[in-house]
């Protein structure tokens, strides 16, 4: 039986291991982390990829429902706030939790064994739940689960439907069933550019990690809050061939390298007389977005013109199909994930429906594709 991933945020050691021994007994749950604050339970979600969190309100360095304004539009986790404040249980639950247990006053035994089982309930509801994510948190698919390809498992909330996202082997690829550009692109001078939203996560580590060492120069705007981004990058890093690294602003293009967009910086593609750099600059949301992926696109398009491959993966919303259809224009080669591996097929979907993609593939094809169009 598959157990389900608990992520224990609480600014208290000794709440956190009093909590989390009693909740181990449960024989559903498994603990999997412990966090004293947002910043450390950021660190937890990428690590872990925890099912579920039970996240206190008042903790240092920022509010726990802070916290969870800025984590679940852009990375859904079903949380159980669990605070002594019993007067802001409305405003946890309008700020996308999906339950709320006040504490205990005494931390008796026997009250912390009854509390346990209270948590672990709300826990196994909050893993089960059918119903509506947080606005902006995911969009709707059908009401049944949906398995994808080669991606660890995550759970996005969805209206009327849980997705969930499994290991599975990668089926193998027929090489001559993949599509051609036509002609073929250089991959020292080739542009590649990437982008996702929910799911994306997962996606984009299985195309780069598939993607040979000396890669083409490769932006990536993945929808994620400003500290996760660095995380990310760190954590391909260490699973891919090439060197991954968070955006700064000045960043020299090179094979090899895939830059990702930093949390609220706008990621742009620039050239000069050396050739490609990167602006990385905070700025207003645009398309939703910051980072967004049709500001990364439309800098692709106006800057390597036809002389780039853009891909446009999972996500909710349309961000990027605008952008991608302007590479489309201006010569570039462009792919979107097909609707039965995305976790939410929004994006790939509007840039689908505007002309924007001239291959449409699974996601475990996407990599092959790439290298196919490149000498």
């Amino acid at each position: 039986m598959k157990k389900i991933k608990l992520l224990v945020v609480d600014d208290s050691i000794l709440f956190r291991e009093v909590l989390s021994r009693y909740i181990r007994q449960d024989v559903e749950i498994d603990v999997v982390g412990t966090a004293g604050d947002p910043y450390n339970a950021r660190d937890m979600i990428l690590k872990f990829e925890p099912d579920v969190m039970t996240l206190d309100i008042e903790m240092p360095r920022m509010d726990g429902l802070e916290f969870l304004k800025k984590l679940l539009p852009q990375y859904y986790i079903p949380a159980v706030v669990v605070s002594s404040s019993s007067e802001r249980k409305k405003e946890a639950l309008d700020c996308g939790a999906v339950d709320f247990i006040q504490k205990p006053l005494a931390r008796t035994s026997a009250e912390m064994k009854e509390f346990a089982v209270e948590i672990g309930q709300a826990v196994k509801g909050a893993y089960n739940k059918r119903g509506s994510a947080p606005a902006g948190a995911a969009a709707s698919v059908s009401s049944s689960s949906v398995n994808v390809s080669n991606v660890s498992n995550t759970r996005a909330r969805v209206s009327g439907a849980a997705v969930e996202v499994r290991h599975t082997e990668i089926p193998r690829v027929d090489r001559s069933e993949i599509p051609s550009a036509g002609r073929k692109f250089r991959k020292s001078d080739v542009v590649l550019a990437l982008g996702a939203s929910t799911g994306g996560t997962e996606a984009l580590e299985q195309v780069i990690r598939n993607l040979p060492e000396d890669c083409p120069a490769t932006l990536v705007v993945q929808h994620m809050p400003a500290g996760f981004t660095k995380l990310y990058s760190d954590r391909l890093n260490k699973s891919c061939p090439m060197e991954v690294k968070e955006a700064e602003d000045g960043d020299r293009l090179r094979r090899g390298l895939v830059i990702i967009g930093a949390g609220e910086h706008h990621l742009r593609l620039c050239r000069d007389s050396r050739g490609y750099y990167v602006s990385s600059k905070p700025g207003d949301k645009v398309s939703g977005h910051c980072p967004s992926v049709d500001v990364l696109f439309t800098s692709v398009a106006e800057n390597a013109k036809g002389n780039a491959i853009g891909v446009i993966l999972t996500g909710m919303g349309r961000d990027g199909a605008d952008g991608l259809r302007k590479m489309h224009d201006n010569g570039a080669f462009t792919i979107g994930q097909d609707k039965e591996t995305c976790v939410v097929y929004g994006m790939p979907m509007e840039a689908f429906k505007i002309g924007a993609v001239q291959v449409q593939a699974p996601l475990y094809k996407i990599a092959d594709i790439i290298q196919d169009q490149l000498i």
